[in-house]
């Protein structure tokens, strides 16, 4: 039987980690190609994303849908479950502009990329 001291060790192990949470806001906007999550994950390796988003998958937060043409083309978007954790997703990423604002108020050298293509 597994045991949690807190809900929030359940969540860690769910969405934890570098590349989840980014993962799932991308996926926030609808289902994307593996190359396509590539390209929006500058630092990811191909490796490390397949896994990541096999976990998501095992996990129940994501779909995958592969299509039986040459080439290959794998789509992955959020299940119904998955759609749940954009509420945790959206929280972190307004935190995360509220940081790097109180970051530039302190004098550090920081700077937010974001557009419409990318991470929020």
């Amino acid at each position: 039987m597994k045991q949690y001291n807190l809900g929030i060790e359940a969540t860690l192990e769910i969405i934890g980690g570098k590349w989840k949470a980014l993962i799932i806001c991308l996926l926030m906007s609808g289902v994307k190609r593996t190359g396509e999550l590539g390209r929006s994950i500058p630092g990811i390796s191909q490796k490390v994303l397949i896994q990541q988003l096999r976990e998501l998958e095992r996990d129940g937060l994501v779909t995958r849908h592969v299509y039986q043409q040459m080439p290959p083309k794998v789509e992955y978007g959020l299940t119904e479950y998955g759609v749940t954790a954009n509420t945790i997703v959206d929280v972190m990423c307004a935190w995360g502009r509220d940081n790097i604002a109180f970051r530039q108020q302190r004098g550090e050298d920081i700077v937010l990329l974001e557009n419409n293509d990318s991470v929020s």
